[in-house]
C-alpha cells in the first residue's frame, strides 16, 4: 500500500555496515527487504532486524541473480541501498574477474532491475579508501577521482561504478547518490579473514596475541564509525545529494602505529606488535574531505575515534 511505509531494498544486508543500516531503517518505520548471499555477511547480524516481524524480509540471494527482479515485483521497493559487493582489496588482486563479476555485473543487475521497476533512487556504497589512488592533496576532495589511478581491481571496480550510476541517472532517469566511505569500523565487524585493521587488532589483543603491523606502520587511514556512516546513508535516501559522489570520512589521518597504541591502551594489551611486509594494492595515505557531504546532506562525523574504539572493544568483550 502506498503512503503507509516506504519499502527499501538493502543489498549486503547481513554484512557489517548493511545490518546496521537495516536496523536504522526499521527503527525509522521503513519496510526493509534484505538481500545477501552470506558469502561474507552473517545471519546473526540480523537478529535485531528479525524482531520487527513482517516489516523485515530477508532473501539469501546473489546480486547477480535473475531472481532479483522477482523481489522488486513482489515487494515494490522504492529505494535501494546497494552495499552488496566483493569487499576486499586482497581478494580482488587474487581474482580480478570475480571482483568485476560481483562489483560491476552485480551493480548493473541492481541498476537495470531498479530502472525497470521504477525505483526512485539508488544509494551506492563506494570506497573513499581506494578510488583515489595516491592523491596529491589532503584531505581528498571528490574531484580527485576524475584522474585517479586505483591500486587494486577493487578500487577500479568501485571507480567504474560511478560512471555506470551517472549513465543510468542521465539516460534511464534513475537517481543516485554514491558515498565514498572511509575505513568504517565498529561493532559486528568480523576480525577473521578479510576485515578492517581495527577489528583484526581488537580480536588479536583480546585473545592476548600480538597483531602484525605491516610495513613501517606510518601509513594512514581515515577511520569513520559505523553509526556515523549509516546516518549518511539514511540522509542520502532522501532527495538530497542527487547525482553526487560524496566523501564519508573524518578528514583526519591516523597511522597504524597510532591506532595500535590507542587500542593497546583500551584493551590493556602489553605486548609488542609483530611485523610483516606491506601487501600489494595498499595506499600510503588517505583522509577524506567531507565538506560536500555537509553541504549536500547536512552530514558530518560526530564520533571521536577514541570513543568509537572503546565502544567497539566493549562489543567484542560482550
Amino acid at each position: 500500500m502506498r503512503g503507509v511505509a516506504e519499502t527499501v531494498l538493502v543489498t549486503g544486508a547481513a554484512g557489517f555496515i548493511g545490518s546496521h543500516l537495516v536496523d536504522r531503517l526499521l527503527a525509522e518505520g521503513k519496510r526493509v527487504v534484505g538481500v545477501d548471499d552470506l558469502s561474507t555477511g552473517r545471519i546473526a547480524n540480523l537478529s535485531e532486524a528479525r524482531q520487527y516481524g513482517q516489516a523485515f524480509t530477508f532473501y539469501n540471494l546473489d546480486i547477480r541473480s535473475d531472481g532479483l527482479a522477482t523481489l522488486f515485483e513482489r515487494h515494490g521497493a522504492q529505494l535501494v541501498m546497494h552495499l552488496g559487493a566483493q569487499p576486499g582489496v586482497r581478494p580482488s588482486l587474487l581474482d580480478p574477474k570475480r571482483d568485476a563479476s560481483v562489483n560491476i555485473m552485480g551493480l548493473l543487475n541492481v541498476l537495470e532491475t531498479s530502472a525497470r521497476a521504477g525505483v526512485r533512487k539508488v544509494v551506492f556504497a563506494s570506497s573513499g579508501g581506494t578510488i583515489y589512488g595516491d592523491p596529491r592533496k589532503f584531505p581528498v576532495k571528490e574531484t580527485s577521482a576524475a584522474g585517479s589511478i586505483p591500486h587494486s581491481p577493487y578500487g577500479v571496480s568501485k571507480k567504474a561504478a560511478f560512471d555506470y550510476l551517472r549513465y543510468y541517472h542521465r539516460y534511464r532517469k534513475l537517481d543516485f547518490t554514491a558515498l565514498a566511505l572511509g575505513n568504517v569500523y565498529g561493532p559486528r565487524q568480523d576480525p577473521n579473514g578479510e576485515a578492517g585493521v581495527i577489528a583484526i587488532f581488537i580480536g588479536k589483543m583480546l585473545a592476548g596475541e600480538a597483531p602484525a603491523i605491516y610495513g613501517d606502520g606510518n601509513q594512514t587511514r581515515d577511520y569513520v564509525f559505523v553509526d556515523d556512516t549509516v546516518h549518511a546513508f539514511a540522509l542520502a535516501g532522501g532527495t538530497a545529494g542527487s547525482g553526487k559522489l560524496l566523501n564519508i570520512g573524518t578528514a583526519l589521518e591516523t597511522s597504524v602505529n597510532g591506532l595500535f597504541r590507542m587500542l593497546a591502551d583500551i584493551t590493556g594489551f602489553r605486548g609488542e606488535p609483530g611485523s610483516g611486509s606491506l601487501p600489494p594494492g595498499e595506499i600510503r595515505r588517505i583522509a577524506l574531505d567531507f565538506s560536500a557531504a555537509t553541504s549536500e546532506l547536512g552530514w558530518k562525523p560526530w564520533t571521536h575515534l577514541e570513543d568509537g574504539l572503546k565502544e567497539t572493544v566493549a562489543y567484542w568483550r560482550g
